[in-house]
């Protein structure tokens, strides 16, 4: 029997993949699909929370989620910076990890800085990890993803002009995954009730889209389909 190759997922802090795609990831989980998390920081500059705390918060959300989870050290939270190294260190975890799908946040700049620099640096990474002549990634061999997405924290990093994906997230026991995950993050809703906000743009999405839940994802590459019957229903609904 094949296994699929596993969904990888970049967040530059704790609680930045279940607020931002926590759904989707939750609806992969359940379609038996294998999910990796790969953290860029312990949200130690964060309002509310130790690193110690949103670790801890981070690995019991991603274990509802039913994914794995890894933490890496780059320039620390609030001081992420795009440089050729990180994206090559990227390129490395996304060759040992294999991915199919490959999960990061939006570039739109209107957002916290770490965002946009992790989308940035993981793009070039997807790239880079393809290909074979780059000798600090000689060690393994080159890996080519099937597509990436990107995923939005808010309004403000939802990219302009540009019509996203939309997963269905709607059934029961999906709402009810994502929302545990969510609220795995405690010390985060000091700040703000991160879980409503999240959930209710989650209810405008699919409302849109004429379903209870919707989560959208913006493709980096355009979508390539078979043939147009293998396309799902339109949004619209014409």
């Amino acid at each position: 029997m094949n296994v699929p190759l596993p969904l990888l997922a970049f967040g530059a802090h704790p609680d930045d993949i279940e607020f931002g795609c926590g759904g989707i990831i939750a609806r992969e989980a359940q379609a038996g699909h294998p999910i990796h998390f790969i953290l860029c920081s312990r949200g130690e500059a964060g309002t509310n929370g130790t690193p110690t705390v949103r670790t801890k918060e981070a690995k019991k959300a991603a274990k509802i989620l039913g994914a794995t989870i890894e933490f890496i050290t780059l320039d620390g939270d609030a001081h992420l910076e795009i440089r050729s190294a990180h994206a090559l260190k990227l390129a490395s975890m996304i060759r040992r990890i294999k991915p199919a799908v490959v999960l990061a946040p939006t570039t739109e700049q209107n957002q916290h800085p770490d965002h946009w620099r992790l989308g940035t640096l993981v793009r070039d990474a997807t790239r880079l990890a393809r290909y074979g002549g780059l000798a600090k990634l000689k060690k393994s061999p080159a890996h080519a993803i099937d597509q990436l997405f990107f995923y939005a924290l808010g309004a403000g990093a939802e990219p302009i002009g540009a019509s996203p994906v939309l997963i269905d997230i709607s059934t029961p026991a999906i709402i009810t995954t994502w929302t545990n995950s969510m609220e795995a993050h405690a010390s985060q809703m000091k700040t703000r009730n991160y879980v409503e906000l999240q959930l209710a743009r989650a209810r405008v999405h699919g409302l849109n889209a004429g379903v209870g839940h919707a989560q959208p994802l913006w493709p980096n590459d355009p979508l390539i389909f078979d043939s147009l019957t293998s396309l799902s229903r339109s949004a619209s609904k014409f």
